[in-house]
């Protein structure tokens, strides 16, 4: 997101903190905090996570998203379970995780991760997000599939998301600069009003495989197929 290859920290918690309060006091907002960073990766060095937690705990009228790639089980100990405060995990085959997600969290990491989380009490959402093509995308989005499900009580987990890789054509710009011999970068991606993403067919065909894979645990009015 940022020219530097530094961390982008931004401290002003108490000012987003106010301008929440501001907004609570005219109707009730979803947010979602670590959409561009990772919140939980990041909290011995922040503790926005906690405060985070502690905010929602006296603004009832606020439900917020906690996404993470993160594979430690250590906050949970720390932590209040509250059910607006929704952790949300990032699941991808490990070939994937290896190739793409560079330096993350093995997946068997987040998998015990996400299923402590679930046991101590907290809302847990698994995306499923964003799937990205291999040559043999099928057998490792079941074989990830199985995984989860033979590790995670499915039938505790908040709701499930799905979706392919899309990303703006100012980032694929900068991505296919700085990654000239990525093929999953490299991919001849369709550019839908400034949004590359996957051909109809193929994007169609990995999302409705996932889809119709997770149904087998979880109740389809809890399965959340992206759409823009």
């Amino acid at each position: 997101m940022y020219p530097s290859g530094n961390l982008v920290i931004f401290v002003n918690i108490e000012d987003i903190f106010a301008e929440l309060e501001e907004i609570l006091a005219k109707h009730d907002v979803y947010l979602c905090v670590s959409y561009d960073t990772d919140l939980m990766a990041l909290e011995d060095l922040t503790g926005f996570v906690r405060a985070w937690n502690d905010f929602v705990r006296t603004h009832p009228g606020l439900r917020i998203e906690i996404r993470t790639k993160c594979g430690r089980t250590d906050l949970w100990d720390r932590l209040v379970p509250n059910e607006n405060v929704i952790f949300s995990f990032t699941l991808s085959p490990e070939w994937i995780r290896k190739e793409c997600e560079h330096g993350t969290a093995a997946l068997r990491e987040r998998i015990r991760c996400a299923a402590k989380a679930i046991e101590t009490g907290f809302p847990v959402r698994l995306c499923f997000d964003p799937i990205i093509y291999c040559p043999d995308w099928q057998r490792q989005y079941d074989a990830m599939l199985d995984q989860v499900a033979g590790q995670i009580d499915m039938s505790q987990v908040w709701d499930v998301s799905v979706g392919s890789f899309r990303i703006s054509q100012d980032y694929m710009k900068k991505l296919r600069r700085s990654q000239r011999d990525s093929a999953v970068v490299q991919f001849p991606f369709v550019n839908d009003g400034g949004v590359y993403h996957y051909p109809d067919r193929l994007m169609n065909e990995m999302e409705q495989h996932v889809v119709d894979r997770i149904r087998e645990w979880i109740p389809e009015e809890k399965i959340f197929r992206w759409k823009e």
